[in-house]
Parts: structure tokens; sequence; C-alpha cells
């Protein structure tokens, strides 16, 4: 990837657009005028370059089919050897859900209500809810999501707020994240440990548990974003932790491409830039839909639970 680009765009204060895959093997990166033009649609709930609601959907199709639970679990249970064996604490395991609707990629999209969305050239949209990194000045602040429960639950915030799992997960995931923070800047602390977020879905109400981790960046890193992206990618939240040997273990386990789900996208807008990680993933293959979606796997993990909320996470913000 031309990380550099993003440098140069940055030092002229030139507002840009940057979408990397998972894998770092696919991406873009161009001035914020030309992602109209190039079929990009995009919104961070404080800046997008189109209008709201030109299409409202009155009811939606929606049937998902996720993979028969033998199958996930033989998968979990490839994962849950690993982390018994110490190669890994966290695994972040997906899979990918062939969906039927009545609507087409750009009506989702519109129609669709989160901090983050995009749609991207008519191959994939997603829905957020999940920051990545924003910067501005010489502050760097990440905001790890994990831990997602069905709101309609029997007492579900308290289960969630004291589910050790999750709470082993979040410690986790945060100290990833500020390892991750560290590369590139000094300061780092946790600002915000374990608070709770409501997402409306076209299905149900969802609980999630985000985390706040902040810093200032390294005089070096300072004026050029591309080399940081280049040192704390892929996303922390999206992979697991050590990230090195849990990348071998996804790679080794998943039977699906991920491609541009679990990356990320953001903005320069002149100011600061905002990114978010590419979950809540909608992506069309030869004219069929198909969702992705996961969670992460620890030592606590229960192979029910882990399913059921893979399959919880299928859905668009559609309401």
């Amino acid at each position: 990837m031309d990380f550099e680009a993003m440098n140069i765009f940055y030092k002229e204060k030139v507002p840009f657009f940057f979408l990397f895959n998972f894998d770092l093997s696919r991406g873009e990166i161009l001035p914020l005028q030309q992602t109209e033009e190039n079929n990009i649609l995009y919104s961070t709930g404080e800046k997008g370059n189109f209008k709201q609601s030109i299409f409202p959907v009155k009811e939606i199709g929606w049937k998902k089919s996720p993979v028969p639970f033998e199958e996930y679990e033989r998968q979990f249970n490839q994962v849950k050897a690993q982390i018994d064996a110490g190669n890994s604490y966290l695994v972040n395991l997906t899979f990918s859900t062939p969906v039927e609707t009545n609507c087409d990629l750009l009506t989702l999209f519109y129609a669709g209500r989160s901090p983050y969305k995009l749609f991207y050239k008519n191959e994939f949209i997603h829905f957020s809810p999940e920051p990545f990194v924003r910067i501005e000045g010489d502050e760097i602040a990440s905001f790890p999501m994990k831990g997602t429960m069905d709101a309609g639950i029997p007492q579900a915030e308290e289960t969630l707020l004291n589910n050790s799992k999750e709470i082993n997960e979040q410690y986790i995931i945060v100290d990833l994240i500020r390892n991750d923070l560290s590369i590139v800047a000094r300061e780092v602390v946790v600002e915000n440990f374990r608070y709770m977020e409501r997402i409306k879905t076209n299905d149900k109400e969802l609980l999630t548990i985000s985390s706040k981790i902040k810093g200032r960046l390294i005089k070096e890193f300072q004026d050029r974003p591309g080399d940081i992206f280049r040192k704390i990618l892929p996303a922390g939240s999206i992979c697991g932790a050590p990230k090195k040997k849990t990348l071998e273990i996804i790679t080794k386990t998943e039977t699906h491409h991920r491609n541009f789900y679990t990356g990320i996208w953001g903005i320069f807008d002149g100011r600061k830039i905002d990114s978010c990680v590419i979950i809540r993933y909608l992506e069309k293959q030869d004219g069929n839909f198909f969702y992705k979606s996961g969670g992460g796997i620890t030592a606590k993990s229960d192979a029910a639970t882990e399913y059921q909320e893979m399959i919880d996470k299928i859905y668009v913000p559609v309401y």
C-alpha cells in the first residue's frame, strides 16, 4: 500500500479518503472530493458526501443462512487448541453467511443508521459502531469494541458487564491496543475502560462494550499518518493477541476470505483523521449477498454462546 500518499496529502492539508482491506493487499487513497465520482459514499457521523434518507425502506426481507453449528464448532475447537497450547490469548474467529434480501446495497446503505457507514463501488456496504483511530493535533486515540449481547435477554446489561469471559477479553484487547499505540505515541493511558453502548438493528437491539485508549504522538510520527497506520495495522480488535501469531492462526483456521471485512477506512477532513473498523459488513459476490461476522475467542469461551453472537451480528441498522 502507498502509505506515503497519506503523508503527502496530510502535509499539504489536502482532505483525503483511505481504505485498507484486512491483509493490506487492497486499498485506496484519494482526495476526498473525488470519492463520489469513484462510486464511494461515506458517513462518519460528522462528515459525509451524500444526502441522508434518499431511499427509505418500509420493510426489509432478511433471511440469513449461517454455517451449521457443527462446522462452527470444528473451527472453534481448532482455535481453542491453539489457545490451550499458549500460542494465543485471544483469536477473532469469523465466518461468511449467505443472506437473502429484497434490497440492493445502495438502498440498504441509505436507509441504515450507524456512526460510520460506507458504500464502496457496489462491492460492499458496512455499518460500523466501532471507531478505530482518531488523530487530532498530536493526540491519538483508539476505541476497541469487545462483547456483544442481545439487549432483550433478562438482566442483559448486568450479565454482559459481569461476564468473566468478556472482562478477560476486554483486558487482553485493551492491553494490545495500548502496546500498538505505544509504538507511535507516548503517555499512553486507558481513559475509559468498558463503557456500554446500545445498537438498534432491523432484528433486535444489541448491547456492546468498548474502551478508550489515548496518547500523544512521538515527534517522528506527527504529520505522518501513513507511517502510523503502517505500524499499527491490522486493527488489534479484529485479529487478537499476540498479533503476529494470532494472524497465522486465523489464516490456517478460517475457510473464507475476509476481503475488506475487518479492514479499516477513514477520512482526513483537513484538520483531523477519523477512522473505523469495517464490521457489520455485507458483500456482493456474483449477484449474491454474504454477510461476514464473528467474535473473540478466549480460554473461557463457550462454542454455543460464541456461535449465537456471530449470528446476532448479522444485521443491518435499519429501523
